[in-house]
C-alpha cells in the first residue's frame, strides 16, 4: 500500500469524481496543482466557485448564462422563429461551433429516463409548448440519436403537430448512440442541412 499526503489524496478522489477523469489522470491533476504557483491554485478555485455561484439558467431557452436573458435570445441578428431543440447546455455550444445555424435555441435539461424517474414533467417541454404557440415557424428537434432522445423527440412532435408549427428532426449524420456535444462541425452543419420534418 502507497503511502501520500492525505490533503493530496483528497484532490485525488474530488477530481476522479469528474467524468471522464480516471485514478490515474486524476493524480496528475493533483500533481499539477501541487506544483503551480498558489496563485494558480486560487484562480482555479476561484473559478469554481463562480460557476455555483454566478450561472444562472435563461428564462427564455433555459441555456446557463450569466445574464437573462441569455445573450443568444437577445441577438436581433437571429431568426427567434427558428428554435432548435437540445437536450443539455453543451449541445448549444455545439452548435455554435458550427457556425451555420442562425436560428434560437430551447433546452430540454435531459430526456426521457424512465429508470431514472425522469418524465415529460421534469422537462422544459411545456415551456417549449408555450414558446411554439407565441410563434415560430419551424422547431428543429436535435435530441441526441439514443433510444432515449428519439422517444423524448416523437412525444415532442406529437404535442407540437396539433399547433401547426413545422418540426423537423435533424438528419442522421449523427451516429446512433452518439451525442450530438462530440460531434465535428462537417457533421452538425449536414445533420442540420438535412433535417427532415417530423
Amino acid at each position: 500500500m502507497t503511502q501520500t499526503s492525505a490533503t493530496l489524496e483528497q484532490l485525488v478522489e474530488q477530481f476522479s469524481k469528474l467524468p471522464g477523469i480516471g485514478k490515474k489522470t486524476a493524480f496528475r491533476l493533483a500533481y499539477h496543482v501541487l506544483k503551480a504557483p498558489p496563485e494558480t491554485a486560487r484562480e482555479l478555485a476561484r473559478a469554481i466557485l463562480a460557476v455555483k455561484e454566478k450561472i444562472l439558467t435563461c428564462s427564455e431557452c433555459f441555456n446557463i448564462s450569466d445574464d437573462d436573458p441569455c445573450p443568444i435570445c437577445r441577438d436581433d441578428r437571429l431568426n427567434h422563429r427558428l428554435v432548435c431543440v437540445v437536450e443539455e447546455p453543451h449541445d448549444v455550444v455545439a452548435f455554435q461551433r458550427a457556425g451555420t445555424y442562425d436560428g434560437v435555441f430551447h433546452v430540454l435539461g435531459g430526456v426521457f429516463a424512465p429508470l431514472d424517474g425522469i418524465g415529460p414533467e421534469d422537462l422544459k417541454i411545456a415551456e417549449l409548448v408555450t414558446r411554439a404557440k407565441k410563434g415560430a415557424d419551424e422547431i428543429i428537434l436535435a435530441t441526441n440519436p439514443t433510444p432515449e432522445g428519439e422517444t423524448t423527440a416523437l412525444y415532442i412532435a406529437k404535442l407540437l403537430k396539433p399547433l401547426g408549427v413545422k418540426v423537423t428532426r435533424i438528419a442522421r449524420g449523427l451516429p446512433m448512440g452518439g451525442d450530438v456535444e462530440y460531434a465535428d462541425q462537417h457533421t452538425l452543419s449536414k445533420a442540420l442541412e438535412g433535417r427532415t420534418e417530423f
